[in-house]
Order: structure tokens, then C-alpha cells, then sequence
């Protein structure tokens, strides 16, 4: 196969997705090739938070920042189209901060005030000053000897990893073509010298690919080096990576629908215990950390968020309790500074090299939207070719899955007796195509609904490999993964069946996946 488009995007994490999204709604014609699952590194890793950035607001004031000023009002603006265009994905949540010295409720308080000013009319809601007495019955979880009061303010919260998906499946229904497993080994160069392509490895099919474009776009996150280094093997590096870690415990440990900022660590972060797919997610860590395509999380970082929950909470959670670890690194844009990588400014950089290949890096997961707008106005200034495109229109384009109101979708899936009972999950993952799974359902067991989910998932969100549903498409191996090796033959079985595989094929996906899920996800 020898393909020629308008542009390649290398890279299916939040980034690529929005770039490819924005791309196709433009009128240009697109590839994206990811060279694992879409999502499986840093962009189903994180937090789940569509956030303008607390801890930057607060070296915002202290430093009088205006980088990272900037940052806050630019991440609540972006909150706001995230909220409203994945709405079966993303929601607001109230967050709790509890306080046990008087003189940190005023300056908490003045802080998150100022938070919801600077959003304006996107605005999720009025931070509060709580007495001690109203947290606790407010949030049940908080520890109560010593607390003094607390203050509650609104985020965002949402599902990253299926976030990718609606993205892409958005992309593709746009135009775009969508590959996963897809690995750019080479970059193509004119006699000129100016890149046009690149060579592919097809992991699936164990074959190669080229693919032309007019213009090539790197958004691989904490890989971006790695593919500028394909195109320059001597360019200085412009990432830095850190290592952000997380625990996921049962849902007792977090009772309530508020989660809790933790709001000082010894380190100096910020750490958030929020309720997430049943469960109670705590995270995260900011250490420096080598480049890793499956980052391990090590026990320095489980001790140090069990730690500071349990400084905080009531119910005290120990190494047993955890049912399930992940670590995502951060793409941050280097400096030239000795510095910790908590300090860096979460901000994003474009950048050309003289072959012409364009790298996006850094940013966050609220900010895709614009980082892909602001790529993508540059790109059409730097080439005449594209010059067709259309004006950016993502502000206000409703993902898939987000186009059907809610309480008709609901309505629908109710209608269904074989989905009544799985309603709400099946609409917080799927949204407005949940009711499409029904036409996977084929026996009436008490599995019948998970075995639907998984040949609708093959079908239609381009799962490959059993940990592409296991972890990432139904989210089971990031809340549990002992539930997610339960799981596995049974997955393994459908999926050789839709797609064919051979008994050795079979073998060699249930022992990768069987040690991935043993080690890190």
C-alpha cells in the first residue's frame, strides 16, 4: 500500500486524536498511525481531570507567573468546551479540601475564589468556606481530629481513555483514516532533503507501509524525541519526562460523590482522591522518570500517596487494599534550568525542523483542543498546499456518543430488558452509541452484556489485543486488575474467534497480556 494525503499524524494519544479530529472537520485528508493501542501511554494514564490548573494558579499568584496564568484561564476555557462536547464522558465534580490549621482556610479559600473567577461564565460552581462540622457531613471520608474546616470547589472529571476513542471515531467519521498497531520505523526524504513520508512497520500483520503527505505532524507525547530523532539523530532533546503515579482502592475508602484535594505534600504537589468507576482513585506523583512505553509504578510512590491519603482520611488504606496501579509520564517541554519536573510549566511548543517535520509537544489533556487548533493554523501558514482548509470549527462539534441527549439515550437502553440493568455504565462508556451494543448480544448469560461489549468493541473502536478492552475500552484493568485476570480467557476466547487468530496466536496475546497485567498496565 503507497498513500498520499494531505497529512500524516504520527501519534494516538490526546494530542494526535485532536489534532486528526481537527484535521478531517477542516477538509484535509488524514492519517493517524499509532504504533500501540490509541490511548495505551500517557493519555489513559492520567488523573481524570479537565482542570485550568490549581497548583498553577497558585505559582501563578506567588511568582506573579504569567505563563502559567495564561495556562489557568486557558484550561478553564477549554474546560468548558470539553464538558460540553464529550458530555457522556465528562462531568463536573466538587472537590473537597480539608484544612487542620486555621490560617490555611482564608488563603485556600481566596485561592479557589479567585479559581472561579477567572472562569467567568464557565463557572462549574461557587468554591465554599465549610466548617469542620459541614465537611464531615459533606464528605464522610475526611479524618476529623484537628480538622478545622475545609473549602469545597468545582473541576471537571472524565474518562480519558474512552475520551480517545470518541475522538478518533469522530476523526474517522469526518474522513480520517485511523490506524492502530502501526509503528513509523522511517522518515521519507525528497532529494532535497524535506521529509514527504514515512516507512511503517504493521505490527498485527507483520508487514510494511509507506504513507506520503504534504505535511507530517509528531504528537507522540513522551516519544516525540524519538521520532525527531528518526528525522535528525543528532537534535537536542525537547522533552522531559516524568513519572505520574496512581492507586485505585475499593470505593469505601471514598464514599461519597465529592472527591478530596489534598492540598500540600512534601513535595509540594497536590494530591486528589476522587471517586472513578465505583472505585477511589488517588494520584499523583512527580519524579523525573526514564522514557517507558508500560511505566512500572515502584514502592516508593505507592508509600508516598498511602501516605498522604491516609494523613487525610478517615479509612486508612494499606498495600492490600490497592486493587490496581498506573503510572503515566508526562511530556514536559525541557528547560535549560537545573529544576524538579513539578516545577516545569505544563506548556505546549511547536516546533519545525528544517526538513519540514512539525512536533506538538507538552500540554495537557484539557488543552488538546486548542493545541490542536493553534498546530494545525500554523501548519496551513507554513504549507500553501493546504491552504484549502477550513477554519477551525472544534469549539463546538459534539464527539460521538455526545449527539443524543442523555435522558433519551437512557430512555432507550430501559427500553431493552437485556440492557436495563446496565444502563448507566453502558451510557457513561459508550454514550449515545451504547445501544448499538444490543446488536452484539447473543446468548443469554449472565456474561452476555460483557460479551457484546467486547465484539462491539472489536467492530467499532478498533480493539486488537485483549488489553485493548480490558483495560482501555471498559476500564476493568485500571480499577481492578485481579477482576481483569478473571477476565482474560474469557476475553481472549471471543476475540479468537471474531478476528480468526490461530492457536499460536492465542497463546502469545494471552501471555502478553497475562504479564502485562502482572507487572504494569
Amino acid at each position: 500500500m503507497n498513500t498520499q494525503t494531505d497529512l500524516i499524524v504520527i501519534g494516538g494519544g490526546a494530542t494526535g486524536a485532536g489534532i486528526a479530529l481537527d484535521a478531517a472537520l477542516r477538509g484535509l485528508s488524514v492519517v493517524l498511525l499509532e504504533q500501540n493501542d490509541f490511548g495505551e501511554g500517557t493519555s489513559s494514564r492520567s488523573t481524570k481531570l479537565v482542570h485550568g490548573g490549581v497548583r498553577y494558579l497558585e505559582a501563578a499568584v506567588k511568582h506573579l507567573n504569567i505563563d502559567q496564568w495564561r495556562l489557568v484561564r486557558e484550561g478553564l476555557r477549554e474546560r468548558q468546551y470539553f464538558l460540553r462536547n464529550a458530555h457522556h464522558l465528562a462531568h463536573p465534580i466538587e472537590l473537597i479540601t480539608p484544612l487542620y490549621r486555621w490560617h490555611e482556610l482564608p488563603y485556600v479559600y481566596a485561592g479557589l475564589f479567585l479559581y472561579d473567577r477567572i472562569s467567568g461564565k464557565a463557572s462549574l460552581g461557587k468554591s465554599k468556606l465549610l466548617s469542620a462540622s459541614s465537611a464531615l457531613r459533606k464528605n464522610r471520608a475526611l479524618d476529623p481530629a484537628g480538622l478545622k474546616g475545609a473549602v469545597s470547589y468545582f473541576d471537571g472529571a472524565f474518562n480519558d481513555a474512552r475520551m480517545v476513542i470518541a475522538l478518533l471515531q469522530s476523526a474517522e467519521a469526518a474522513g480520517a483514516g485511523i490506524h492502530n498497531y502501526h509503528q513509523v520505523t522511517q522518515v521519507l526524504k525528497d532529494t532535497h532533503g524535506q521529509i514527504h513520508g514515512v516507512e511503517v512497520h504493521d505490527k498485527l500483520n507483520d508487514t510494511n507501509v509507506q504513507f506520503h503527505a504534504t505535511a507530517i505532524v509528531n504528537a507522540t507525547g513522551p516519544f516525540v524525541d524519538t521520532i525527531r530523532r528518526l528525522d535528525h539523530p543528532e537534535c537536542k532533546p525537547l522533552i522531559e519526562t516524568s513519572s505520574g503515579a496512581h492507586i485505585v482502592l475499593p470505593a469505601h475508602f471514598l464514599p461519597d460523590s465529592q472527591g478530596v484535594m489534598i492540598p500540600k505534600t512534601s513535595d509540594g504537589r497536590l494530591i486528589f482522591a476522587l471517586p472513578w468507576n465505583g472505585h477511589c482513585l488517588v494520584g499523583t506523583t512527580d519524579h523525573p522518570a526514564p522514557l517507558s512505553e508500560h511505566p512500572a509504578v515502584n514502592d516508593a510512590e505507592i508509600d508516598f500517596l498511602l501516605e498522604h491519603f491516609n494523613h487525610y482520611l478517615a479509612i486508612k488504606a494499606t498495600r492490600d487494599d490497592i486493587l490496581s496501579v498506573f503510572s503515566g509520564l508526562r511530556p514536559l517541554v525541557a528547560s535549560d534550568s537545573k529544576h524538579e519536573t513539578a516545577t516545569l510549566v505544563r506548556e505546549s511548543e511547536y516546533q519545525f525542523s528544517p526538513s519540514g517535520l512539525f512536533t506538538v509537544a507538552g500540554g495537557k489533556w484539557t488543552g488538546y483542543r486548542a493545541m490542536a487548533e493553534q498546530a494545525l493554523d500554523q501548519l496551513i501558514m507554513q504549507w500553501p498546499a493546504l491552504s484549502h482548509a477550513h477554519p477551525c470549527s472544534t469549539k463546538n462539534h459534539q464527539l460521538l456518543g455526545s449527539q443524543t441527549p442523555r435522558e433519551i439515550v437512557m430512555s432507550r437502553l430501559k427500553q431493552d430488558q437485556r440492557l436495563v440493568r446496565d444502563a448507566k455504565r453502558l451510557y457513561d462508556l459508550y454514550g449515545d452509541r451504547a445501544p448499538h451494543v444490543a446488536d452484539y448480544i447473543t446468548d443469554e448469560s449472565e456474561w452476555a452484556i460483557t460479551h457484546a461489549e467486547i465484539r462491539y468493541t472489536i467492530h467499532h473502536e478498533y480493539v486488537r489485543k485483549p488489553l485493548d478492552f480490558l483495560v482501555r475500552r471498559s476500564g476493568i484493568g485500571l480499577t481492578n486488575q485481579y477482576k481483569a485476570e478473571a477476565l482474560l480467557s474469557r476475553v481472549v476466547d471471543i476475540m479468537a474467534r471474531e478476528l480468526q487468530w490461530d492457536r499460536s496466536y492465542i497463546k502469545t496475546q494471552q501471555m502478553e497480556a497475562e504479564k502485562r497485567l502482572a507487572t504494569s498496565i
